[in-house]
């Protein structure tokens, strides 16, 4: 059997988390007249008088010359080449391992907040964590390599600054795939200007991977009335051969299906992923199937979305380049009535609407 058609069958095994707690509204935030979240109402403030970055918190508006190919160095340019010509199938995430640095900009996963004098900590799905020491202490000028680095953070005014170093070289900077080194250093300032948004902009200097520090900005913005439920990974070992990225394209063994075939599976579909309504429409242009994913799974931060091709792997099972396996089902005459996007925490069912 097709190693990547054995893990989108293996995935598909296993159930996703049921929602828990999402009807209950998000306690002691200020709300409009009409009940809603005020999310333009001024920022909280902790009982010392700082900022109060505390909550639940997605990604939105990512830029900056990070973003800029042109900025690094051949062979970083080359890596992210790569991985691109391998599906990103080598993302750590594919692989069940921290995010490391690339964790700060990825538009598809929220993160907690939560906040102390002395340590400011931020949780992640995926049962990952990041401290963030507030007690006065220094970077170590010759720390050993970990994943997630060490952070330490002081207080210019109303901006809380954070500066990170001790990451390992095995993660990436964005979805894209960016490599860096052990050399990576990470300045970020946060800046919480209402109730519901936090400004944040942080320089990434790596001499061995650009000559000159990039800059990345982006928004923080406030999940009222949400939860974070958890994604955890957790792959067989045929799972993670596939994921680890150790098959070359030639090997892949993708598959033609009939145009017939594919016409079955063009439409729109909805369904529930970490709490958030997502929509797909899958067209069929020049002989293949593209997804159009709302909100989407960006490869290009930059991009509002983004079509991508699907790739079969055989007559129901296909992958995008953005890593995830969408699989089709249909009713005795062969329409597609659902397709399942396929993530390593499970294979999340989307119903046919259109």
């Amino acid at each position: 059997m097709n190693r990547r058609f054995a893990i989108l069958v293996l995935l598909l095994t296993v159930t996703p988390s049921q929602a828990q707690w999402l009807d209950l509204r998000t306690p002691l935030i200020p709300r409009t007249a009409d009940g809603e979240p005020d999310l333009s109402a001024p920022a909280p403030r902790t009982a010392d008088g700082r900022p109060d970055l505390s909550g639940l918190w997605s990604v939105r508006n990512v830029t900056g010359s990070l973003l800029d190919e042109t900025r690094v160095h051949e062979w970083a340019r080359t890596t992210m080449a790569e991985h691109e010509a391998g599906f990103f199938l080598d993302d750590p995430r594919f692989q069940c391992l921290p995010t490391g640095p690339g964790g700060l900009s990825q538009s598809m996963v929220i993160r907690k907040i939560i906040q102390s004098p002395t340590l400011i900590a931020v949780l992640y799905p995926d049962l990952t964590y990041r401290q963030i020491f507030m007690d006065g202490r220094e970077l170590e000028s010759d720390p050993l390599p970990t994943w997630t680095g060490y952070s330490v953070g002081r207080w210019e005014g109303d901006t809380l600054v954070v500066e990170s170093n001790g990451y390992n070289d095995r993660t990436w900077l964005h979805a894209r795939g960016l490599p860096h080194t052990e050399r990576l250093r990470v300045t970020e300032r946060y800046r919480r200007v209402d109730f519901g948004h936090i400004q944040v902009d942080a320089i990434y200097e790596d001499p061995d991977t650009f000559d000159d520090p990039l800059q990345l900005s982006l928004e923080l913005r406030f999940r009222a009335d949400d939860e974070m439920l958890e994604s955890v990974c957790d792959e067989s070992s045929e799972g993670r051969s596939h994921w680890s990225g150790d098959i070359s394209q030639a090997e892949a063994q993708v598959v033609e299906v009939a145009l017939e075939v594919l016409a079955r599976y063009v439409g729109v579909y909805e369904g529930i992923w970490l709490g958030n309504l997502i929509r797909a429409e899958v067209t069929l242009e020049d002989g293949a199937l593209y997804l159009l994913r709302t909100p989407p799974y960006r490869i290009n931060a930059n991009a509002e979305s983004e079509k991508l091709p699907l790739v079969a792997l055989s007559d129901t099972a296909f992958e995008c380049i953005c890593g995830l396996g969408f699989v089709f089902s249909g009713d005795d005459g062969g329409m597609a009535t659902e397709v399942a996007e396929v993530h390593v925490s499970g294979a999340w069912p989307f119903v046919r609407v259109e």
